[in-house]
């Protein structure tokens, strides 16, 4: 995997047209985000001009889903059954050929999304946002080291450095999506770096920055951490089975 952010390793474009925003997918599971989705979506908007499709995989019991329908957003609704199952469903959902995972409580870049499509058009099939680059200073405390130590294993287990495996905010190519059966839930997004990383497809890291939280989290550090750590150790041991 390709990591630092210099663009001094970038692989060669792609043959043929290269993707633009109206290629994209901005996919993500909402619950209870009435405070940040507005912004969140205002700014695919801004940075898009409009071009992408923006999907919502939503269970909430707030405004969140009315917010995102009011501003252009497809929102399939279904009933609160944890991360990856939303995200997975949103990821399945996107009709466009790039996809991009984010968070809806507005912690992740949306500006970045041109670096994004780039990299996917230089040739990587996955590209990912690095938060712990520049430091996650916005980050609480408990949840760096935890992504630090998560980093660490998937590293160790998977026989190559990884920097940062749970960032929500991800790049694919379609292919990759419809290639690999996800099955995590609160680890799935480790799950979308280790597996396309674990069988051969080019992965590159990027910095981005990482603001604080709009709302409350709904992510216990230590059940969460617990279970996102098993789903690391889970998802690479079956990978080497393969």
């Amino acid at each position: 995997m390709d990591s630092d952010g210099d663009g001094s390793d970038a692989e060669s474009a792609t043959s043929g047209d290269e993707y633009t925003f109206d290629d994209l997918s901005v996919v993500m599971g909402t619950y209870n985000e009435e405070a940040a989705i507005g912004t969140v979506l205002d700014d695919i908007e801004r940075v898009t001009d409009g071009w992408a499709e923006v999907v919502c995989v939503d269970g909430s019991s707030d405004r969140t889903p009315e917010i995102a329908d009011q501003r252009g957003a497809r929102v399939v609704r279904q009933e609160p059954q944890g991360y990856g199952v939303a995200v997975r469903e949103a990821l399945l959902a996107a009709d466009r050929p790039v996809v991009v995972t984010t968070d809806c409580d507005d912690t992740y870049p949306m500006e970045q999304l041109p670096e994004f499509l780039d990299w996917i058009n230089r040739g990587y099939d996955v590209v990912s946002g690095d938060r712990l680059y520049w430091g996650a200073e916005a980050m609480p405390d408990l949840n760096r080291w935890g992504n630090h130590a998560f980093a660490a294993l998937a590293s160790l287990l998977l026989g190559e450095r990884v920097h940062d495996t749970t960032t929500g905010m991800r790049a694919y190519r379609r292919d990759v999506i419809e290639d690999v059966a996800w099955t995590e839930n609160t680890g799935l997004s480790a799950e979308l770096l280790i597996r396309p990383l674990a069988r051969g497809y080019d992965v590159r890291e990027i910095p981005i920055e990482y603001d604080e939280r709009a709302g409350e989290t709904k992510l216990d550090p230590f059940t969460g951490g617990a279970a996102i750590a098993k789903s690391i150790v889970k998802v690479c041991l079956e990978e080497r089975k393969r």
